[in-house]
């Protein structure tokens, strides 16, 4: 008579894609990178206008001042504390 083959069941060892065996993230490092990458995004509108207008200088477009330069930097940060409130960015 033959003796009939069993599976072994051992307990599977800690693959490098088993997330479940890895120490879970910050519930709250979690929100605050998400709220920095939200930030971001929002802002790239403003971001894009700043590079425009520097290009713009560059090119001689537009006259270099540090007074001009300075009205349209504090213009475009009132505009963006005004567009996206709490989320806007703070230097």
């Amino acid at each position: 008579m033959r003796k009939s083959v069993t599976a072994v069941v051992e307990k599977s060892k800690a693959h490098e894609f088993d997330f479940r065996s890895k120490p879970q993230p910050n519930f709250g490092d979690c929100v605050l990178d998400v709220t920095g990458v939200a930030m971001d995004v929002l802002g790239l509108p403003f971001d894009v206008a700043r590079a425009q207008y520097a290009r713009a200088v560059q090119v001689g477009l537009i006259e270099r001042s540090m007074l001009a330069s300075r009205n349209f930097s504090r213009a475009l940060s009132s505009l963006e504390q005004l567009a996206l409130g709490p989320w806007a960015r703070h230097v």
